[in-house]
């Protein structure tokens, strides 16, 4: 297929308005290059999953994830044809984002020091 998914491309804007705290609390700490120096965008489609936060620089993916995901074999798919596409994905659970913003940098950072 040629040119842009205009169906992913709507999902992907409402979910830009709809994103979690979470979300929102690590989108706050990571945008505007303020981490590293790196660029990230939100709710990037890539194949055919739409992504939380994209680096395309190093190419790392960060998911943020609720209760619905825990125990997910669709994660562990996603994240097999996310590395087919040449990305690194870090997960990390809403209540960790929320209660230890710190240690979730931290660990971004470790990763984009390893970037490839």
């Amino acid at each position: 297929m040629r040119g842009p998914d205009l169906k992913s491309i709507g999902r992907a804007r409402r979910l830009r308005v709809d994103q979690t705290d979470a979300e929102t609390a690590l989108w706050n700490r990571i945008r505007n290059r303020q981490l590293q120096g790196y660029k990230f965008v939100r709710q990037r489609p890539i194949a055919e999953y739409i992504c939380d936060f994209v680096c395309r620089e190093i190419s790392l993916i960060i998911e943020v994830d609720g209760g619905q995901h825990s125990e997910s074999a669709g994660d562990v798919v996603r994240d097999h044809r996310l590395a087919e596409e040449g990305y690194r994905v870090l997960r990390f659970w809403n209540n960790d984002v929320l209660g230890n913003i710190e240690g979730v940098l931290t660990v971004i950072q470790q990763e984009m020091a390893n970037k490839g």
